[in-house]
């Protein structure tokens, strides 16, 4: 059977690693997207495994050959996944997480209307705000431009097939497992096998 991209957005500090974390936990059989990007590899991060490091010409031109399923420009670094390696996970049959912005996930949405999409949202602002904060390595200015850009994100949310309101990590990794086990359950992804009996 063929795989399905789960897309997965939301604001930063929003928890989107936690739950996802808590989920591949539960089911082992879904695998994380790698994405690609020019910025500079971070002490313990480790290539293939964070991020494909790449330099701006090679990512450019990754761009120009179409070898992105979708990529942005962001604090001056490129970001994107990489649609060889997702491709061929998903033609085993694997599901694949992409745990990317509003921008990249715009951009999957036109190429493949088939993936799952999923918004996580804060309860609140006030909220949002607390655990940005409560991380102790945001700037309060860094914070501030992080709540304004979930404000926007937020307004994009209805785009999205699914809404989870990330009030706590297991009722929100609750809901994401429920979400993937009803899309299973669709009639285009599963078959049903009853013979005649003569």
């Amino acid at each position: 059977m063929q795989g399905r991209i789960i897309i997965i957005s939301g604001p930063s500090g929003v928890g989107k690693g936690t739950i996802l974390k808590e989920v591949m936990r539960r089911d082992p059989s879904l695998r994380f997207s790698v994405s690609a990007t020019t910025r500079p590899i971070r002490p313990g991060e480790v290539e293939g495994v964070n991020y494909y490091f790449v330099d701006k010409p090679r990512f450019e031109q990754m761009i120009e050959n179409g070898e992105l399923l979708e990529h942005a420009f962001y604090a001056g670094n490129y970001y994107g996944t990489p649609e060889k390696p997702v491709e061929d996970a998903l033609a085993q049959g694997i599901n694949v997480v992409l745990e990317i912005d509003v921008q990249g996930a715009l951009q999957v949405f036109k190429r493949r209307p088939d993936a799952i999409s999923v918004f996580i949202a804060p309860p609140s602002l006030e909220e949002l705000r607390r655990r940005l904060n409560g991380r102790g390595d945001t700037a309060p200015e860094v914070a501030d431009l992080r709540l304004h850009i979930a404000l926007q994100e937020c307004a994009i949310a209805e785009q999205y097939q699914y809404i989870i309101i990330n009030d706590s990590v297991a009722h929100a990794a609750d809901e994401l497992c429920a979400i993937l086990s009803a899309e299973a359950c669709r009639p285009q992804y599963r078959k049903i096998h009853l013979k005649e009996e003569v």
